[in-house]
Parts: C-alpha cells; structure tokens; sequence
C-alpha cells in the first residue's frame, strides 16, 4: 500500500464548487488545517539519528526501519534501557519489533568517565549511563553503539518516556495482557498479576511492564528481561488496537488529543517535510495483531561485567547477523520462517514461543552491576 501524498485528505474538501459551499468547505478546510497544525505542535522534535536512511515523504512506502528509545526521567537526568528497532515492511502492511536486551555485551564507543570515556565492552544500557548531558552525550552514544551493534540505517526515531507513554491507557480506559505466568509486582503493594488475559488500567498497566525479576520461564526464552520484554510488547500492540478501535487513526481531532496527552514525553526525529500526522496517516492501515515481536539471538553467560545477554560465534553470530541484514535488505519474512525459534508469541491467541535459551543467570543476583539505574521507569 503506497502512502498518501500531497496536501492532506481533508484539504480535498476545498473541490466543493458554489459559493456558499465554497464558503462552507473553506471554513471547514481552516478548522481542519488548525486542527493539524495543533496535533504536529504538541509533538517535540528533536535531533536523534547521525545518518539516516532516505526517504520520499511525499510518498510514503516501506520499508522503513524506525528506533524508539523508552527513556527514564528522573533527578534532572534521562536514561533509556529500553531499546526496540520497528521495521515497516515495503508495502506498509508488516511490522515486526525486535527489542534489543538491556544487558547485551556489546562494544560501547564513550564508556564514561571511569573508562577515560574510551571503548568498552559493556551492557547495553551503559551506554545510556555515562553522563546526565542526555542531548549531546548520551543520546548520541546509545545511537553509535546501536549502529555499531547493527549497522542498520534508520529512516526516523522516537524517544517515548515510558511512563506517559501509559498515560495513554486513560484515553481507552484499560488495555487488554496476557501474562504467560504468575508474578508477583517488586512495586508498591506488590500486587499478584494471575496468568492468562485481563484489561488491566494505567497504574496495573505500567507496574505489570516494569516487572524484570519475576519471569522465570526461562525455557521458552521469557526468564527475566525477556519478560518484560515481551509485556512491553504486548503493551504497545494493546494500546494500538483500542486506539484503532476508539478511531483515533483516522480523526484529527482524536490524534490531536492523542498528542496532545503526549505531550512531553514523545520526541520524533522525523524527515525534513514529514508531520506526526502525516506518518500516522499512511500508517493507519496497520493491524497491531500483525505485529511480530523478535528476540536477539543470545545467550546468557558471565562476563567481566556479570551476568549478560551475549552473541556468541557460530549458530547465534549468524541469526543475528542475518537479522540485523533482514531489517536492513526488507527480508524479514524470509529470516522469521528460518529463525522461528527466535519469534516471541504472547497474547490470548498465541501459542508460546518454542524456542530455548540455556541463559539460567540469575539477574536478580547480578542487579546493576555496572553502575547504571535499575531499569527504565523500574523493576
């Protein structure tokens, strides 16, 4: 499906011919423009990606890979361990998600001051760690270091603060998790979420994707971050689909209020000539219960650093290379069929994902091992 271009759909109201319809359809075309304008003002911008893809945004189509960083305010400081690359397929019909695990051992191109801010192999989050300059030294350096990691070039990024992303269930009222086991919440009153699917409002919302420590099905790959993880996920395809089915997708006047509530908390490093409208526009066709949600070929293993999410040689160096190749080359059909142990099925109508990992680390016991906040928003 090739995107809309030129002028917005409702400007087309102005064909109307006559002169009071003229009349009529030109006010309704100025309400509508304010209304657009408003919705493309409540959105922050700001300067994420060093190189980025091309794109014609006056023809939107795919494939188009986009990072969003879940970033952590707080005492004056942003930190971000919650990593996703979305990948559009060509046609704007597919997406997958592939969630890159906090405590992967990577190589980190500015590792701080303790390391002379020289490189490092460290966690993943480090990199989001080394200084309280979020704009100019630790954005840039979560960039590099997933470049560095990938060599996936991105067409635009998002940083979303994860806890008014949430904020978000108010306009629907409640979103629908399946949480594949019991787990008890670290938080608060700690809370016992039961397994199977529920609607759960903003504040259980927000604990239950917080939650690390308590997943424990570590034979089918959701042990520990893997979970939370995966509620993630879950969360956002959730929250996807009741805006979908509240109309927001399609209404300027619902968008303007969704942006407006996220206001503060969404940033977009877009195009030149590309609105937030506009985007959610040509994207409005997608289905969230089509979204693929991908892990990391990873191990777990002790490190230098502790216990960390490693890609090891062979069978694993080659999933993942042959991943980060697949956002890149649009062939993520093609790597899902021959990598399906490495696909994340959870929800009411999902089977568990059959794939295993021999990472038993015991993550509770490794902490924050390298310095860093806890988690993004928790956990």
């Amino acid at each position: 499906m090739a995107g809309k271009s030129g002028a917005p759909w409702w400007a087309h109201m102005m064909l109307y011919a006559g002169g009071l319809t003229m009349v009529v359809a030109g006010g309704a075309a100025a309400v509508a423009q304010i209304g657009y304008n408003t919705a493309n003002g409540a959105v922050e911008s700001e300067e994420i990606l060093d190189n980025r893809a091309e794109m014609d945004v006056e023809n939107i189509e795919g494939p188009l890979n986009i990072l969003v960083l879940g970033v952590d305010k707080q005492g004056g400081s942003t930190r971000s361990d919650t990593m996703i690359m979305v990948h559009v397929n060509k046609d704007l019909t597919d997406v997958s998600m592939v969630s890159l695990p906090r405590d992967l051992y990577v190589e980190i191109p500015d590792c701080g001051p303790d390391w002379g801010n020289n490189t490092c192999m460290q966690k993943l989050n480090h990199a989001a760690s080394i200084s309280d300059d979020w704009t100019n030294v630790t954005l840039p350096n979560v960039v590099s270091t997933i470049d560095g990691l990938t060599g996936v070039e991105f067409h635009m990024a998002a940083t979303v603060d994860f806890n008014g992303f949430m904020d978000l269930v108010d306009l629907v009222g409640e979103i629908e998790l399946c949480p594949w086991e019991e787990i008890q919440s670290i938080h608060g009153d700690k809370k016992v979420f039961p397994e199977g699917c529920a609607y759960y409002g903003k504040e259980d919302s927000l604990d239950l994707i917080r939650q690390r420590y308590g997943w424990t099905d570590w034979e089918n790959g959701l042990g520990g971050d893997y979970g939370r993880q995966a509620m993630q996920q879950q969360a956002i395809k959730a929250l996807i689909k009741e805006l979908k089915a509240d109309g927001y997708h399609k209404d300027v006047g619902k968008l303007t209020e969704l942006f407006e509530g996220l206001e503060g908390k969404l940033t977009l490093d877009l195009p030149e000539g590309l609105t937030a409208v506009d985007l959610a526009m040509n994207l409005r066709d997608l289905n969230p219960e089509d979204i693929t949600s991908i892990r990391v070929p990873a191990t777990s293993q002790q490190t230098e650093v502790g216990a960390s999410e490693v890609i090891t040689e062979g069978e694993l160096q080659t999933a993942a290379d042959a991943l980060w190749a697949a956002l890149q080359n649009d062939t993520m059909d093609q790597w899902i069929a021959q990598y399906p142990q490495w696909v994340k099925q959870t929800g009411s109508s999902a089977t568990e994902p059959t794939g295993t990992t021999d990472g038993t680390a015991d993550e509770a016991a490794d902490g924050t091992a390298d310095g860093t906040a806890d988690e993004t928003g928790g956990g």
